[in-house]
């Protein structure tokens, strides 16, 4: 329905404006779908959120998770009722099981080291983990989100293990991990997903 929607108001934008291409076309066509896909679905992550009474812990879990992804990418789910169900499971999982324990200090010390380890492996393997609808091709670029990724999972955790807070060290902890399985090829594989970046390396050697 949504992929409908968003092809009729591409080539009504194409009817009106001859210039675009077909290139062009694709380009604002996902536009609209960004724009016709994703509003819908944040209403519906904030309606489970408020329904299960943890609203501020999922804005919390976003801003916490958010810098990460940004850098350290991860597969996109194809479908709108995939991506609808993984990314209510993954920001208001989250926070709804670190409300239902609380970890000593020795025991989120040594969980927050091996989270920053399994961080730090899988985003030097993986990171910036691209898609074949966006991939990122410069190396420059490459590197430079694959640094930042390694920073902020660092300063991340790091601010997770000194504060006094168990709800947002868990959402930490838990946050760090689960968006770094979301950038390993296992996850690319069970989602039916590819690296952008490799797709483009093995199209020039053919």
């Amino acid at each position: 329905m949504v992929d409908k929607i968003c092809d009729h108001l591409t080539n009504k934008i194409k009817q009106t404006v001859p210039d675009i291409n077909d290139e062009k076309a694709e380009i604002i066509n996902y536009g609209i779908h960004l724009i016709v896909g994703e509003i819908p679905k944040t209403f519906i992550f904030i309606g489970l959120a408020a329904i299960f009474g943890i609203l501020k812990e999922f804005f919390l879990t976003i801003l916490i998770i958010f810098p990460y992804r940004a850098f350290s990418g991860g597969f996109h789910l194809k479908t709108h009722f995939g991506c609808i169900v993984g990314t209510s499971s993954f920001y208001c999982g989250i926070p709804y099981i670190a409300k239902m324990f609380s970890l000593d200090l020795k025991t989120k010390i040594i969980c927050t080291i091996l989270t920053w380890i399994f961080g730090i492996i899988m985003c030097k393997l993986y990171a910036p983990a691209d898609t074949e609808n966006v991939p990122i091709l410069r190396k420059k670029d490459r590197r430079k989100k694959q640094i930042c990724s390694y920073i902020i999972l660092t300063i991340t955790l790091a601010i997770g293990l000194f504060i006094n807070n168990s709800l947002v060290s868990n959402i930490i902890i838990l946050g760090m991990f689960g968006q770094t399985l979301l950038i390993t090829r296992l996850a690319y594989k069970i989602t039916n997903n590819k690296y952008g970046y490799e797709v483009y390396l093995q199209e020039q050697k053919i």
